[in-house]
């Protein structure tokens, strides 16, 4: 299994280089040159399966026995593959040193802090949208001090963050000389797990059946809270794998997704819209490429020209049958405050459950798209859901319910924190490249003279 760039700049990659990486040296993303595929007998042959097992079968796909044989993965690593690498805990040895980098919308830097707090040899650099996330997803992250975690509050969007992150994935010295390597979506080996969730999520409530051989396999629907479209990337790779599934993609009030399948309109608004789900509030569905990579035949000169375009001006209006090529395999809906809020206190009422806002995104289809009992609609249904509501307090408490805190989360508040912050000014993205690299280049000179960071 090798892989190349969404933009074809980049062939004959393997897995260790795509997880040690970001974007691509040529600004795309990586992807596998060529998909296996799961034939019916095999997903049949899966059902029953722990979830932990079905991440070994996924991974066992996209990993070549010569970097971890397969008695490893079923093994050693058959309890924790999926923390494994998605918290980038490889069963090989860091190079001598690593820096994580990573652009959050709220809960992707607290996962990667938690998972790489307190490793030698590794360090972790974090920027956050200042005022854009929850006190608890903020302070999840500005409260570890751990001398390898560097957590920076940037004056701007989720979407400003990308900008300088991109310019420094495409620095290859900066890259090679620093084990620069992300923790988003951007990095394959994230996507790759994903394809488990749908996986599993298939074997569990689409109604397939082992004994069922030679029979048609069942459609389910699954149903995605979408922001920066890594989940919904993850859900149409296993579709062209062989899982049949329909995919519906719900956005909040930051709707390109929606209006680029309704109508082709590829276009970022000219601010990011503030929402009671943050994690999705994201104008720039970069996971994107890698959907229009393989819709446009793995045509990567076409799908560069299309994402500089958009990079350069923020706007690309789809072609008819490129848009139709897309709305043949993604469905979409767009969801306000007001209908986060509704859904939230429906669901209460109907199974005393507390949704998150993001989940209340998806749940939403629930409410407003009955499932309809034809031949032309999937016999079952999939939310997926995204975040605990205690992280989500003031939407909770918005909506007329209650949820009791965590102790954990409660514990936060007393906690000291240590943050930098990156000011906007006339020349943003250009200044906070530069305290980014100033930061990482600084970070490795200690590391190298076996020196702590912080006094």
């Amino acid at each position: 299994m090798q892989y190349c760039s969404t933009r074809g700049g980049v062939r004959g990659w393997d897995f260790r280089d795509v997880l040690f990486s970001g974007y691509a040296p040529d600004g795309g993303m990586f992807m596998p040159e060529s998909l296996p595929l799961l034939s019916p007998d095999t997903l049949r042959s899966w059902k029953g399966m722990s979830y932990t097992k079905v991440v070994v079968e996924v991974a066992s796909l996209f990993i070549p026995p010569q970097l971890i044989p397969r008695d490893d993965l079923e093994g050693e690593l058959g309890g924790k593959i999926h923390r494994c690498i998605s918290s980038m805990e490889t069963p090989w040895p860091l190079r001598t040193l690593a820096t994580v980098l990573v652009g959050t919308s709220g809960d992707t830097g607290g996962s990667a802090i938690q998972s790489a707090k307190g490793l030698p040899g590794l360090d972790v650099v974090v920027v956050y949208p200042r005022g854009r996330i929850t006190p608890v997803q903020e302070k999840h992250m500005i409260s570890c001090l751990k001398d390898n975690v560097h957590v920076f509050a940037a004056d701007g969007s989720s979407d400003n963050i990308d900008q300088p992150l991109r310019r420094l994935f495409a620095d290859q010295e900066l890259v090679k000389s620093h084990g620069l390597m992300s923790l988003n979506s951007v990095n394959w080996s994230r996507v790759m797990i994903q394809l488990a969730h749908f996986i599993y999520a298939y074997l569990e409530l689409s109604g397939v059946k082992q004994d069922d051989v030679g029979a048609a396999l069942p459609e389910l629907e699954v149903v995605v809270p979408t922001g920066g479209a890594g989940n919904i990337a993850a859900g149409l790779i296993v579709k062209q794998m062989g899982l049949p599934l329909k995919l519906v993609a719900m956005v909040n009030s930051n709707d390109i997704v929606h209006r680029m399948v309704t109508s082709g309109d590829f276009s970022m608004a000219a601010n990011v819209t503030q929402t009671l789900a943050p994690a999705i509030d994201i104008q720039d569905p970069y996971n994107m490429e890698r959907v229009f990579w393989l819709l446009l035949g793995r045509d990567g000169p076409k799908v560069k020209a299309m994402m500089e375009e958009f990079q350069r001006s923020h706007r690309h209006s789809l072609p008819e049958n490129h848009r139709r090529l897309l709305s043949q395999v993604l469905s979409t809906g767009t969801v306000t405050d007001e209908g986060i809020l509704e859904t939230m206190r429906n669901c209460w009422e109907e199974n005393q459950y507390v949704l998150c806002p993001h989940t209340a995104v998806a749940v939403w289809h629930h409410y407003h798209c009955p499932h309809m009992l034809s031949p032309l609609f999937s016999r079952y249904r999939c939310y997926i859901a995204t975040a605990s509501p205690a992280k989500f307090q003031a939407a909770v408490e918005k909506a007329g319910l209650t949820f009791d805190l965590p102790e954990a989360v409660l514990a936060l508040e007393k906690l000291p924190t240590r943050y930098q912050e990156l000011e906007r000014s006339q020349n943003w993205c250009e200044d906070w490249e530069g305290r980014l690299r100033e930061r990482i280049h600084s970070v490795s000179a200690a590391r190298k003279n076996g020196m702590t960071y912080y006094t």
